[in-house]
């Protein structure tokens, strides 16, 4: 599935919700389920600078070639969304993340009602993806 694919996925599993609040605090929920990023990898060198809240990502490529990403922040909310960006990388290929614009937060405006420093993080963030994915391409 391409990125263009999975974010029309993405998009049609929150569709259901009409208000952007009650979208944002679904993906807020979705991201209370996952595991925490273990001490070990919560590391300045996974940190994520730019984002006002506290944000680990780590990045792995799996032996099929595909991107694997994790991360943790103190924000309930920033957490939230960075583990869907995560979520929604994970399973590409560095190539096709490195070679893709595609704004997944945007697209589904989840960002729209979110402080320019909050955007500005979450930029970081993804900024930070395509990093390894470049690195790794």
């Amino acid at each position: 599935m391409t990125l263009t694919e999975k974010q029309q996925q993405v998009a049609d599993d929150l569709a259901i919700i009409d208000d952007p609040q009650e979208r944002l605090a679904a993906v807020v929920d979705r991201a209370k389920r996952l595991p925490p990023l273990p001490a070990s990898e919560r590391t300045e060198a996974n940190r994520v600078h730019g984002c006002v809240s506290v944000v680990y990502l780590t990045g792995t490529v799996d032996a099929d070639g595909h991107c694997q990403f994790h991360c943790d922040a103190d924000s309930p909310l920033v957490r939230g969304l960075v583990a869907l960006l995560c979520n929604f990388f994970s399973g590409a290929t560095p190539a096709e993340i490195a070679a893709s614009d595609t704004d997944p937060l945007g697209a589904l405006e989840l960002t729209r009602s979110l402080s320019p420093t909050r955007q500005n993080g979450l930029a970081s963030a993804r900024a930070a993806i395509r990093a390894f994915a470049t690195a790794h391409a």
